[in-house]
């Protein structure tokens, strides 16, 4: 107990700095995340941006901003960065070491790359897994889950390579392919019927092209 005394006595000033520097930095991570989501949200109003990708944006802004305020507070205690680097990439080699051992959270990993790139659903969109009848509205998705609130307000937690595993149904979406037409009828739409009268008849309404014979 009196070491611990005596060390907040030698560095209360750094301890004060360091909490200073933290509510600081929070709450201007706090107003940046705020302008990123509003900055995206105007540029949904004027360009086509998918919701997800939006979403992505704001996470990878706000994730830097945390990694740029550890970085601050590390050096602002006189701890090399260089070293610093070197112990995270020593842990995260252990890291993944221990992944490789759990097949199944490299394989949600890789599912939900997979997700991101060929985009079988949309947040929003309503996702439901034929065989084990499971439906609900996307409402998240990461790295391990895809989130689903069911129409009864419960929230369902389904591992992304599932999606590669079973069939699923996604409903609720306005998205068509190029090669899709009309009602989904596989021919092009006719063309609109014109309204033709013989030349001298009562049933000639007025602005109506008139066939001559």
């Amino acid at each position: 107990m009196m070491n611990l005394q005596e060390w907040l006595a030698q560095h209360l000033s750094a301890v004060l700095g360091t909490v200073a520097i933290v509510l600081g930095g929070s709450i201007a991570i706090w107003f940046a995340t705020r302008l990123v989501q509003g900055g995206m949200r105007r540029l949904e109003a004027h360009i086509s941006i998918r919701t997800e990708t939006a979403l992505l944006v704001v996470r990878i802004v706000v994730t830097g901003l945390w990694v740029l305020l550890g970085a601050v507070v590390i050096d602002f205690w006189g701890i090399s960065i260089g070293g610093f680097w070197t112990f995270l990439a020593s842990a995260a080699t252990v890291v993944g070491v221990g992944f490789l051992a759990t097949w199944t959270m490299i394989s949600n990993a890789t599912a939900n790359l997979f997700i991101i790139v060929w985009r079988p659903f949309r947040l929003g969109e309503t996702v439901e897994m034929i065989p084990e009848n499971v439906k609900g509205r996307v409402i998240d998705r990461n790295l391990m889950f895809t989130t689903l609130r069911e129409e009864k307000g419960s929230v369902l937690q389904v591992p992304n390579n599932l999606f590669f595993q079973k069939m699923f149904r996604v409903s609720d979406t306005s998205e068509q392919y190029p090669f899709e037409f009309l009602a989904g009828s596989g021919e092009p739409a006719a063309p609109a019927p014109v309204a033709t009268a013989v030349a001298g008849s009562p049933e000639a309404p007025a602005g109506v092209t008139v066939q001559r014979n």
